[in-house]
């Protein structure tokens, strides 16, 4: 079994930056492909970023492409989520996920673990 646990949310003025990060844990060699999603109450969970293991591929939506960025600590199972430059409609939940496949993929069905997520909070 595998856990992902995220950290890194809080509340940030427009413009502002924050860092997620996701810590795998248990048997991450059953892991391979990593990435975030969003979503707000209401709406269907939505892609950020996603990347591969080791990590020299990445992929992300166009909505944040420019402003966030996904890298990969492939030693300590951990990936990290650098966001820069945020809007309110950055507000969400972001959850880490996790699948078995090697490529990266923006389709939430395609992952097999999910982290609890962490609470971001833009304001203007």
């Amino acid at each position: 079994q595998v856990q992902l646990i995220e950290s890194g949310g809080g509340l940030v003025q427009t413009g502002g930056s924050l860092r997620l990060s996701c810590a795998a844990s248990g048997r991450p060699a059953f892991i391979a492909a990593m990435g975030w999603f969003r979503q707000v109450p209401g709406k269907e969970r939505e892609f950020v970023a996603s990347i591969s293991r080791p990590g020299y591929r990445s992929a992300a939506a166009d909505s944040v492409k420019g402003r966030f960025s996904i890298s990969r600590d492939s030693a300590n199972n951990t990936i990290y989520l650098q966001m820069n430059n945020l809007k309110p409609d950055d507000t969400a939940v972001y959850f880490c996920a996790a699948r078995k496949g090697l490529a990266p993929s923006g389709i939430p069905n395609e992952y097999d673990y999910w982290g609890q997520g962490t609470q971001v909070t833009v304001s203007s």
